[in-house]
């Protein structure tokens, strides 16, 4: 499927998933807004990538957990581009804490997760809503985690931030049927510099997952830009983790 003329905006979009993403959309035509707030250079390589390619890119410099961050984001990608059709939620952070240690999962760090991982989602799709809809239809990925599913995770708070994606998909959905669809990818072990360190317990997870290997960005990329196109799904939770949950 080609998307030329579609605009797309991809949170988190300088590293890991979100790069891949953004160089997938690209390649298939769209023109692609790629959302930073920390990692600006990052985020400028993902652009020069795109560009050499010969595509259109922007990187727009934006905190997903505050709303006029993200209003300002949207209003500057339009003016920008002229229309808004895909958006790829998946800025995300975590905290690492051992899922026993209640005591520092604290108010600041859920506030903090929360506040990126669920809110900034929704204020995202919020945001881009009324342009997709002026343009007849649109399309909202969401990443979610296979901790959403097990309650397993770098974090208690992080594993309950997924899970709170699983369900804010599933009333995006409803609420923004039918010239909106909404699905999330829930990826199991991706090989992203959040494995950094980790090397070792890696090598030691993909012999043991069915299909003996971790899952690249490229193969959620992949899945992600599949869920943007496939006109007859909305609200699905759809699972990318090698069998690690099978």
């Amino acid at each position: 499927m080609t998307w030329l003329g579609k605009v797309a905006l991809v949170t988190g979009g300088g590293t890991g998933i979100g790069r891949a993403t953004s160089l997938e959309l690209a390649e298939r035509g769209a023109k692609v807004i790629v959302n930073y707030s920390r990692s600006h250079s990052e985020a400028e390589v993902t652009v020069r990538l795109i560009r050499e390619r010969g595509g259109q890119a922007l990187a727009i410099k934006a905190d997903v957990s505050q709303d006029a961050d993200v209003r300002g984001m949207m209003e500057l990608a339009v003016r920008s581009y002229g229309r808004m059709d895909m958006l790829v939620n998946n800025a995300s952070i975590t905290r690492h804490i051992p899922m026993e240690d209640l005591d520092s999962a604290t108010e600041e760090a859920w506030d903090e997760l929360f506040g990126v991982n669920v809110k900034g989602m929704f204020y995202c799709a919020r945001a881009a809503a009324p342009w997709m809809k002026a343009g007849g239809q649109g399309a909202i990925v969401n990443l979610g985690s296979i901790a959403g599913q097990t309650g397993l995770g770098s974090s208690l708070p992080y594993a309950v931030t997924k899970a709170a994606v699983h369900g804010l998909t599933k009333s995006l959905a409803r609420a923004l049927s039918p010239h909106i669809r909404v699905n999330c990818i829930v990826p199991g072990a991706v090989a992203t510099r959040w494995w950094e360190g980790r090397e070792e317990q890696m090598k030691q997870l993909a012999p043991n997952l069915p299909l003996r290997r971790i899952s690249t960005p490229e193969d959620i990329a992949a899945m992600i830009c599949s869920a943007l196109e496939q006109e007859a799904m909305t609200g699905q939770i759809i699972t990318v983790d090698c069998g690690q949950t099978l």
